[in-house]
């Protein structure tokens, strides 16, 4: 098969290429899938599982890339809940080859069913997205309606799924980003937008829950935001201190296929939408690891031409 090849974490996205890869096997609980549509997050070359399996050995060449839409091609030993020809979507695991590629095993655990009209290129740009912002807010972050939120970077990939989510559970959406993203953020759910450079606690106030996908200055002034009794959850880094009265948590978002199912069904019934930029060729991939992102969304890799982005 066909697929974007790392050879090693010094050349990185310098020697990254397409190259011909062996077919990869189904393991038990795997299921193959033919990729109709890939995504990958510019950072994960950064990550140690890019480079080694879960035993610390090393693993390169690497295929990064870990959102994946596609078909159901084979069925591992003892693989339940999903069938040959079905189409899915979800996430690879981070220490295995990942979804650029013609063909890639996955565990069934982490793949949903993906409704016939929701295309492919749309299910690849979900999976992570929407699976990190329905986790921050449901399970780390407890979300309840009538809460106020705050989430940085609300006019980025995760940040319009967050906000989508708080406000359709019922929240107060407040969001930050630079000051011509007003329309995108407001159009993506927020019910107010401050601009970046504001003073955020004259300007927004206390909430209940702050969503950070930045981290850095920014993260830390958005914490700062959290009333006692509320949370502050972080996808970018860490929390530097603590707060009494608050609770601070850094996650890794754990593909699920409830979540996935969840988030599916929202698209397909029009109440969830996601920014999709540029679509690129498995052959051009390697090139937009350069540039990953574009004004108006994610990056997504097609494999397959009868595919086109919403």
């Amino acid at each position: 098969m066909k697929a974007i090849v790392v050879p090693n974490r010094v050349d990185s996205v310098a020697g990254m290429r397409l190259d011909d890869r062996p077919a990869p096997h189904a393991a038990e609980n795997d299921v193959i899938v033919r990729v109709h549509a890939a995504g990958f997050t510019p950072g994960e070359l950064e990550w140690p599982a890019t480079w080694t399996d879960r035993a610390g050995r090393d693993r390169t060449p690497s295929i990064p890339g870990h959102e994946v839409a596609g078909i159901v091609t084979a069925l591992g030993y003892g693989t339940t809940g999903l069938s040959i020809g079905q189409r899915v979507y979800g996430l690879t695991d981070w220490a295995r080859d990942g979804s650029l590629a013609e063909f890639v095993a996955v565990e069934a655990r982490n793949l949903a069913p993906l409704p016939a009209d929701v295309d492919f290129v749309t299910g690849a740009s979900l999976a992570i997205s929407g699976s990190t912002a329905w986790q921050g807010l449901f399970e780390h972050g407890r979300l309840t309606s009538g809460q106020t939120v705050f989430v940085n970077g609300v006019a980025g990939g995760v940040g319009s799924v967050v906000a989508q989510l708080a406000r359709e559970a019922g929240a107060v959406v407040v969001g930050t980003g630079r000051a011509d993203q007003r329309d995108r953020a407001l159009d993506a759910g927020a019910h107010r937008f401050v601009d970046v450079n504001a003073d955020f606690s004259a300007d927004v106030g206390s909430v209940d829950l702050a969503f950070d996908v930045i981290g850095g200055e920014i993260g830390a002034r958005s914490a700062a935001l959290v009333a006692e009794g509320g949370r502050f959850v972080s996808i970018a880094s860490p929390p530097e201190t603590q707060r009494a009265g608050v609770t601070a948590i850094f996650f890794v978002v754990e593909p699920r296929r409830s979540d996935l199912a969840e988030l599916a069904e929202r698209v397909r019934t029009g109440r969830l939408r996601t920014l999709v930029g540029s679509v690129v060729s498995l052959d051009e991939a390697a090139a937009a690891f350069s540039s990953p992102g574009s004004a108006t969304g994610k990056t997504i890799v097609r494999m397959s031409a009868d595919e086109v982005a919403s």
